[in-house]
């Protein structure tokens, strides 16, 4: 009997304890063997690691349906319920996982720097540190492919768009007056100084369905998330002064930078091209609040800038001096959230506000002019899974503007708008694997001015082709307002949006040090705005018949591997476009399209000197203007435009920098185009007069102080 019950308890003990054998294989979707990863049953400690061949082969004593886990680094976790007696000889693909550093990322039409970008092509000190560029990002910009250096504006002309194509955005949302005050054929510069930003995102086409009003391109300008301490920085130059400071707290922080320019010191040592009456001035500010929350960032921006000047231009049509007396008061305030809520949901949200006012006196003539210009933004993000991201949401545009104009002696007239426009887009992104990534969406807008509806689509893919090289399309509709020198006439007149379509292939190549990147494009303009007047005027009469393309070829190369301490880079460019747009009678190529341009950047940081010292030059093939002496229209072209720069920032302490830049250097007599008498002489032949720059040199001396809490930060990368 006692032997018979411990045969019983014998049995019953191995039945309880019983190993159950878990065997197959890992691969990867092609089929090839996974080594080392790691395989068990979840909740307990039964497991092994796959051999050379991706075999795996272990005992459990769990039983029923258990929960097999399989990970790996690069890979996607496998998990995968399974009843353990019979779970043998299986085989387990593995996923890769496409949220990893050497994941396909689209590029195409995209430039971008920051910390957080995932491929940069420049830095965020490159922005200043660029030689010639003397702190004004767009001056840096225009050192990129795809981009046209027009002298005698300065602002960002992209891919045969004019400068107007192109919008501004700060933390995502819209900045109407990006730019400061000018006149006739005086160069402006970006409102912005970089002090403040620390990524950038330059689009030269195929842009993302959140962004809308730009037929060309969007420059989107990201506020630093959080300084690194307590800071203050002094500058002293030869066109005036600077200071900021940033607190840094707990949970929140806040800088502000203000800054006061004055002409004078230097106009008065560097011959002029124009005769001033009062020099260029400027006194302005930023300041940027910023709190933590647990889960998202809150971000107050503010933006004053007040300018004057008031200049003689020698006019071809008259025999004395046209006087001109500007003033300009400009703000722009925004306010945004980004942060995460739920599972995988993302909200950003904010609203911008910007306000520009502009008392011209021209010659007799009284010019006031006011916009008032606000957004505001909502969108939401879900990450729906490792291979699949859904955005959408919805934003408004108020648009008001109005001019006064008054040419006292007879003429009283006023002109401006309304404008409402109420836009749509969703956008989903598809990772099919680490190689393979596809972004598709549209934007839907209303604009109340023009009383039209427009659905515009977008798509853009990549495909990685090797560890560090890849290929990207984009394509998309876009659609904008006519500039407000035409629609200030809308009582008089109904416009329609202007269009474009753009067909981005793009080849990148990078690797620790250097980036290579190809692009050719095709961008197929309608419903362009034309008028049948010399000038615009309020009985011109308009349509928007108007049509054009531009096609090229944009190349850049960029390296730091070549040489210890030297940085370069090399932009080249070919654009073929054309237009029949605004008064032309016929298809032609506007007069800020240069064929060809190139562009060599260079940064050598001297150890022994405590020294950096850049170069860049700029070459340009000659620009078209029409000469109404001749039959053929558009026929003329200026001379080739090149320009070679010097900038040296010297350490006199680790905190106290001395700073020196000319552009420039070799006194290069370029000429922009020409402007043309309206009425012939009496032989009957029109008189021209050159487009040249304000001064043939631009000398800058700075001393730039760091006060800091590790007595190591300085402006370095500020200059």
């Amino acid at each position: 009997m006692k032997t018979n019950f411990t045969l019983i308890l014998l049995l019953f003990t191995s039945l309880i304890f019983a190993q159950n054998t878990i065997s197959g294989k890992v691969t990867d979707q092609k089929g090839k063997p996974v080594p080392g990863a790691n395989v068990y049953i979840d909740g307990t400690y039964d497991g092994a690691t796959s051999s050379e061949t991706g075999d795996f082969s272990f005992e459990t004593t769990a039983t029923g349906n258990q929960v097999l886990v399989i990970s790996f680094l690069l890979y996607d976790t496998f998990k995968k319920e399974i009843d353990v007696t019979n779970y043998k000889d299986q085989t387990v693909k593995l996923r890769e996982n496409v949220n990893a550093l050497d994941a396909v990322v689209i590029t195409a039409g995209t430039l971008e720097s920051g910390d957080k970008a995932r491929v940069s092509v420049l830095k965020p000190l490159d922005i200043v540190t660029t030689a010639g560029s003397a702190g004004n990002i767009i001056a840096a910009l225009q050192t990129l492919p795809g981009t046209q250096t027009v002298g005698e504006d300065g602002r960002l002309f992209v891919r045969g768009g004019e400068a107007s194509e192109t919008q501004t955005f700060v933390d995502g949302l819209r900045v109407a007056q990006p730019y400061g005050a000018t006149t006739n054929n005086l160069p402006t510069r970006s409102r912005f100084s970089p002090f403040l930003f620390s990524g950038i995102a330059f689009s030269t086409g195929g842009y993302s369905a959140e962004y809308g009003e730009a037929l060309s391109s969007v420059l989107l300008l990201n506020t630093q998330d959080e300084p690194d301490q307590n800071k203050t920085d002094i500058s002293l130059m030869t066109v005036g002064l600077g200071i900021g400071n940033t607190q840094k707290w707990k949970k929140s922080s806040f800088s502000i930078n203000t800054s006061y320019v004055n002409l004078a010191p230097y106009q008065a040592v560097i011959p002029q091209n124009v005769d001033w009456n009062n020099p260029y001035q400027s006194l302005g500010g930023e300041a940027v609040y910023r709190y933590h929350f647990e889960r998202g960032i809150f971000k107050l921006y503010a933006a004053f800038d007040a300018e004057k000047f008031d200049l003689n231009q020698k006019n071809v049509n008259f025999v004395n001096p046209i006087r001109t007396d500007l003033n300009n008061n400009n703000f722009y305030f925004n306010g945004s959230y980004k942060g995460d809520f739920g599972t995988g949901w993302q909200i950003t949200s904010g609203v911008s506000y910007g306000y520009s006012n502009n008392k011209i006196k021209y010659d007799i003539n009284d010019v006031d002019s006011n916009e008032n210009a606000a957004q505001l933004k909502l969108k939401l993000r879900k990450n729906i899974s490792n291979y699949f991201k859904l955005s959408f949401g919805a934003d408004y545009f108020i648009t008001k503007y109005n001019e006064n104009f008054n040419d006292n002696i007879s003429i009283k007239a006023s002109n401006g708008y309304d404008s409402n426009i109420a836009a749509f887009y969703t956008e989903g992104d598809i990772l099919f694997s680490k190689k393979l990534a596809l972004k598709v969406g549209f934007r839907l807008s209303n604009n109340s001015l023009l009383d039209e509806t427009n659905i515009a689509p977008r798509a853009s893919m990549a495909y990685k082709v090797s560890k560090s090289s890849q290929f990207s399309f984009a394509y998309g509709d876009f659609s904008q307002t006519p500039v407000v020198d035409y629609i200030k006439y809308s009582k008089y007149h109904q416009f329609e949006s202007e269009k474009a379509r753009h067909y981005i292939l793009n080849y990148q190549f990078t690797k620790p040090g250097q980036t290579f990147r190809a692009e050719a494009y095709y961008k197929d303009y309608s419903n362009l705005v034309q008028y049948d007047t010399k000038d615009i005027q309020y009985n011109s009469v308009f349509n928007n018949n108007g049509s054009g393309y531009a096609k090229g070829l944009d190349l850049f190369w960029r390296d730091s591997n070549l040489y210890k301490n030297l940085e370069y880079w090399i932009s080249y460019s070919y654009i073929d476009s054309e237009r029949q747009y605004k008064n032309f009678p016929t298809m032609a190529t506007p007069n800020f399209i240069a064929n060809h341009s190139l562009s060599i950047v260079t940064k050598y940081f001297i150890t022994d000197w405590k020294s950096q010292i850049g170069f860049t030059n700029s070459f340009s093939s000659g620009r078209p203007y029409n000469d109404p002496n001749q039959t053929q229209f558009m026929n003329g072209k200026t001379k080739s435009y090149n320009s070679l720069s010097f900038n040296w920032a010297y350490l006199l302490t680790t905190q106290k920098i001395l700073y020196f830049s000319v552009s420039n250097v070799l006194g290069a007599q370029n000429v922009f185009g020409y402007d043309y008498a309206k009425l012939p002489d009496p032989s009957g032949v029109y008189q021209r007069q050159a487009v040249v720059p304000t001064a043939d040199r631009f000398f800058f001396v700075g001393f730039f102080w760091t006060i800091s809490d590790n007595k190591n930060e300085n402006q370095l990368k500020n200059l």
